[in-house]
């Protein structure tokens, strides 16, 4: 048996280092909370990071932000009106002429069994140079112009030959006013877009619909050089994103999900996917499996994000000390409080952050012991009064 004077200085020795050396899943709640200062920055941060930790409650609530539905971008500053159709390179259109009275250019004297006083010229096909060809008018740019101004333009140089000329132009073929929708749709192609106007949701029923989640689909319109981004559900929810779609545009369904890590002592750890549009916090506790309940400090749940440096100012915190406008944030929620998951529900875990499940310090008492039963060979009981040992 092991003489009881040289196993109590081991027992010394180990409990003074058992906090150094007992293993975790990751930094204790003390350590969190002591590399913060009085201003909830770090006076010197573990890796050179400054960041402020806040304890929820529903006064910081709401100023916690929110993944937008619009996280990305808006259609909304392209516009609610509708784009000028105008004519483009590949077009099919008809030239019809009028004339007041007959003896004139188009309309003879004599002009026999022909109906009217007008002439039709046959359809003729826009040409890459824009340009259609019109008899006595000549050479007529029509490409970027409204059927209207092409009129006014072969009106003009037909006046002085014609008896007071009225022009015509029927579009007998769109192929220059087109979009094209690509991505996560059922039937991807290029479509024709109407004179009275085509939106974004139009373009997307004419390729058959999304074939991804709501929630995880997103839809970018591109213009020119310029392009944004938005969920599928903001552009279904709100009417000023669903906007008319201008001849060019390139409209691309993505497929991305949101994703959270957890850590710590849950029930599962890694990388998770929301699911949903959104989730809360109590919702994302449950998809890691819940609180471990022989590690876990129900207190001590931490979720680790950047935050805007505004909503932390609205908080009250004083972020002088950040030059740039995100600031790393811990938010801390106490689990054991009775009201603390009405108040879960309303905190929104946002894409990327990260929840991290503080172990109990019971847990470093009990894998110390185990530590100790290892060393000496002897187990070691414990009850609320006495700590006794026993081969």
């Amino acid at each position: 048996m092991m003489s009881k004077k040289p196993f109590g200085l081991l027992f010394t020795l180990l409990v003074v280092g058992a906090c150094t050396f007992l293993p975790r899943n990751g930094p204790d709640d003390a350590t969190i909370l002591e590399e913060s200062d009085s201003h909830l920055k770090t006076e010197e941060a573990t890796l050179g990071y400054d960041y402020v930790v806040v304890d929820l409650n529903n006064k910081v609530l709401p100023f916690v932000t929110k993944d937008s539905t619009n996280s990305f971008s808006t259609f909304g500053a392209s516009g609610s009106q509708v784009p000028t159709i105008r004519l483009g390179a590949g077009d099919v259109i008809q030239v019809t002429i009028f004339e007041d009275q007959s003896g004139g250019l188009f309309i003879p004297k004599e002009a026999g069994v022909r109906p009217g006083n007008f002439v039709t010229l046959p359809p003729q096909e826009i040409g890459r140079d824009g340009m259609i060809s019109v008899p006595y008018a000549g050479k007529i740019r029509a490409a970027g112009n409204t059927p209207s101004a092409v009129e006014d333009v072969i009106e003009n140089k037909l006046e002085a030959r014609a008896i007071n000329p009225a022009v015509t132009i029927e579009v007998v073929e769109a192929n220059y006013p087109r979009a094209s929708v690509i991505g996560q749709v059922e039937d991807a192609g290029v479509f024709t877009l109407r004179n009275s106007g085509d939106r974004v949701l139009d373009m997307l029923a004419q390729a058959g619909g999304i074939t991804g989640e709501d929630h995880e689909s997103f839809v970018t319109l591109s213009r020119g050089r310029q392009s944004a981004k938005i969920s599928y559900e903001a552009l279904t929810a709100n009417p000023r994103e669903n906007v008319f779609v201008a001849p060019g545009d390139n409209i691309n369904v993505s497929s991305e999900s949101k994703k959270f890590y957890a850590f710590g002592a849950t029930g599962s750890v890694g990388e998770l996917t929301f699911g949903s549009s959104t989730v809360d916090l109590n919702a994302a506790v449950a998809q890691a499996v819940g609180l471990n309940d022989n590690q876990a400090d129900p207190a001590h749940v931490f979720i680790y994000r950047i935050e805007h440096q505004h909503a932390l100012q609205g908080m009250g915190i004083d972020t002088s000390s950040f030059t740039q406008h995100d600031v790393p944030t811990v938010y801390r929620a106490d689990f054991r409080k009775p009201d603390s998951f009405f108040m879960a529900k309303n905190f929104e875990i946002r894409d990327g952050d990260v929840v991290y499940v503080a172990n109990a310090d019971s847990v470093a008492i009990s894998k110390f012991f185990g530590l100790a039963t290892t060393i000496t060979g002897n187990s070691v009981q414990i009850d609320a009064n006495v700590t006794s040992l026993s081969n």
